[in-house]
């Protein structure tokens, strides 16, 4: 590969995204914003002269993955590769002090409020010295004076700081939830470079997390809870579904109190029938019917999924339930990280939730909504986690019986209530003994859901499958009856199977089918934890 002319100007960028949903979003809105300004986006492998990292930081592993990520891009501008190195996103946001100490090379840094300044940091525009926030002094004096040229960056400490830097009225607003008087999500998603295949895609509704749980670190990085506003998500929502995504997910860190930051709580006394978007209640229960019309407006019932996920337990309402129940095009599925079961663990993780509620909501649920499909993850070996503990939660898993299911081993995160929990040799719970616990409930979940798929083939049932791509080495691996009778091999999901998460369905098909087409297929087979079909008019 030849070298890069240093002096030439940037334009063909590379991109590297790593982390959850909500930091794909981000990607793909910088991502557009540098085709927008006419930049190429072009892949790792081909030559570029710009590589972007979105970084995660959220725990020592991912953060430990994106240093690697972050060293190794550097090393190619050393090695003439490439000239410039970005790093954005959580990492930075969590440790901008410590970036250029782990990672000497960066040429720029952008924090997760700061994204709309990803051209200048791509091109390199400017030659001041570090960047323009308030924080800077502290930020130089921590790097120390040997550093005595600093990449640019652009790191505002909040969201409130972040929206007077762009001269938005801040005057009365706050991020701290549930006054109505939120500063509120205003940066814009729309005219995304999606990185999802196209048939769906995410949609954010909020941004940051009011819920102060004690192993978590998404308030310190991404501040307090702004919820995106309802028009804005309505018009995004049309754009996706006008750009071919049929399958909407929606995702925030807690998307059961949208809308309480900038619209304040309401009840169902108050609700008003849905006029214009501005005129539709602005909480969950607003949401989901204003996006069950949009999907309406693309085919009635049919128009669309519509899919929940990161939804909190303690503020679920009757309400809410009663709306996914009713609405066609919300999907039946409900992801609801518990974290734990026993009320020891839940009071010391800071659910402020118990076993109880808990228990009274799932059931509800699954009662309420017909065909439900309940998503959750656990933690396991948090500090302080007994044998009692631990039983106690593989003893509901067995007994609930979870359609899909996760679960975490419990990270230090410095700076956290339980990080410091952690420290303590009497609370801390060894790696191999949360290694054990993990298999644990993960073959406890294996039983159950291994169980559940044969039983779906065995009942020959029927579902709309949603066609994501061939399948890679057609039928190797599955020598099944549902596969005996030729053509082509291809993967889908179900609406109780979320993408890059959940289980796959197999469907052999003897006439071509396209990614993002509906299929209705019937269930003939399962192969663990996945369902193999036939569309119903070959069967």
């Amino acid at each position: 590969m030849q070298p890069r002319s240093v002096d030439s100007p940037v334009s063909r960028v590379a991109f590297v995204s790593l982390g959850c949903p909500k930091n794909l979003v981000d990607s793909e809105k910088m991502l557009g914003t540098l085709a927008a300004d006419g930049l190429k986006i072009v892949s790792e492998g081909d030559q570029a002269d710009a590589v972007v990292i979105n970084t995660c930081g959220f725990l020592e592993d991912s953060k430990e993955e994106s240093l690697d990520v972050i060293r190794e891009a550097i090393a190619r501008k050393q090695a003439g590769e490439i000239k410039r190195v970005v790093v954005a996103g959580c990492l930075v946001q969590r440790h901008r002090a410590k970036m250029l100490e782990w990672a000497p090379g960066i040429d720029a840094m952008i924090g997760v409020f700061d994204r709309d300044h990803v051209v200048e940091a791509v091109k390199g525009q400017g030659s001041e010295v570090g960047g323009q926030r308030s924080a800077n002094g502290e930020f130089f004096s921590a790097l120390g004076t040997e550093h005595s040229a600093l990449p640019r960056y652009w790191i505002a400490a909040n969201a409130l700081q972040a929206a007077r830097d762009r001269k938005i009225n801040t005057v009365g607003l706050t991020v701290n939830g549930a006054d109505g008087k939120g500063v509120g999500y205003f940066e814009d998603d729309s005219n995304r470079f999606r990185l999802t295949p196209r048939h769906w895609a995410y949609l954010r509704v909020s941004e940051g997390c009011n819920q102060r749980c004690a192993f978590c670190t998404i308030p310190s990085i991404r501040g307090k809870m702004r919820s995106k506003p309802l028009d804005r998500i309505v018009s995004e929502a049309r754009q996706l579904r006008s750009d071919g995504a049929f399958e909407l997910n929606l995702i925030g860190q807690d998307t059961t109190s949208y809308g309480y930051d900038i619209y304040g709580r309401s009840d169902g006394a108050t609700e008003r029938r849905p006029g214009s978007d501005e005129e539709r209640r602005g909480d969950l229960i607003g949401l989901l019917t204003a996006l069950n019309g949009v999907a309406a407006e693309f085919g009635g019932n049919s128009g669309g999924w519509m899919r929940l996920m990161y939804v909190y337990p303690s503020n679920f309402t009757d309400e809410m339930i009663d709306a996914i129940a009713s609405l066609p095009n919300i999907v039946k599925y409900i992801d609801i990280p518990l974290q734990h079961i026993s009320d020891r663990m839940l009071k010391s993780m800071r659910r402020n939730i118990t076993r109880d509620h808990q228990e009274a909501l799932l059931h509800k649920l699954r009662e309420r909504i017909p065909g439900l499909a309940i998503r959750t993850t656990f933690i396991t070996g948090f500090p302080g986690e007994t044998d009692q503990d631990h039983q106690e939660l593989v003893e509901f898993v067995n007994d609930f019986g979870f359609d899909a299911m996760g679960v975490f081993q419990y990270s230090h995160e410095d700076g956290t209530p339980a990080g410091t929990m952690d420290e303590d040799p009497d609370l801390h719970v060894p790696g191999e003994v949360k290694a054990e616990r993990e298999a644990e409930l993960m073959l406890t979940q294996q039983k159950i859901a291994f169980e559940n798929t044969a039983y779906v083939a065995q009942q020959r049932s029927q579902f709309d499958v949603l066609i994501e791509k061939p399948a890679p080495g057609g039928t190797n691996g599955l020598a099944t009856s549902g596969v005996s009778k030729g053509g082509a091999l291809y993967v889908g999901r179900c609406y109780h199977q979320a993408p890059q998460v959940d289980s796959i369905t197999f469907v052999q098909s003897a006439e071509k089918l396209a990614p993002g087409e509906l299929v209705r297929c019937t269930v003939v087979d399962s192969d663990g934890y996945d369902l193999i079909a036939q569309p119903t008019a070959q069967v």
